[in-house]
């Protein structure tokens, strides 16, 4: 029998954002508006909001746009550290390909550019889907993933003036 690790997939993406941290992770941590630069989530509703302070345990139901595959998913907010800028987020549910998947975001200011640019790199690991190979699931999912991000730099360079 196949191992359960053998279905999985991992990868990171790395972008490197003109704004400073403090923009950026403002903007990455609102767990109930990932619309502001997800572009393919249509709504997002807060189904239960962890502690009562939205923080972790929060779960939130993502209505997608269309012309994706999948209609909706149920996601839960595993750990929001403002300290170190830490974000991990678990799928739970929805119709779509996305099964077991888990994402952290880290955000650090750039070496090079210290307060002027910010660095985001978010890995996760995800089941491929029956009938694709891991190659393609990491690029399907590093697309996405890229999107959001070139996403997020053009709102904070718009948020900037």
């Amino acid at each position: 029998m196949e191992s359960s690790e053998a279905k999985r997939c991992r990868s990171t993406v790395v972008e490197t954002i003109d704004a400073p941290l403090p923009l950026v992770w403002s903007i990455l941590r609102r767990f109930d508006k990932p619309q502001a630069y997800k572009r393919f989530v249509k709504s997002c509703a807060i189904r239960f909001e962890g502690n009562g302070d939205g923080g972790e345990g929060s779960v939130r139901d993502v209505t997608l746009v269309s012309g994706i595959p999948g209609d909706f998913s149920t996601e839960r907010l595993d750990e929001l550290d403002d300290e170190s800028h830490v974000m991990v987020v678990s799928i739970i549910g929805g119709n779509h390909r996305l099964v077991n998947f888990t994402s952290k975001i880290m955000v650090v200011a750039s070496p090079e550019d210290e307060g002027v640019k910010t660095v985001v790199v978010e890995s996760y690991v995800v089941d491929v889907p029956e009938g694709n190979s891991e190659e393609d699931t990491i690029l399907f999912v590093d697309t996405i993933i890229r999107y959001n991000l070139i996403s997020l730099a053009k709102l904070t360079k718009n948020k900037m003036g």
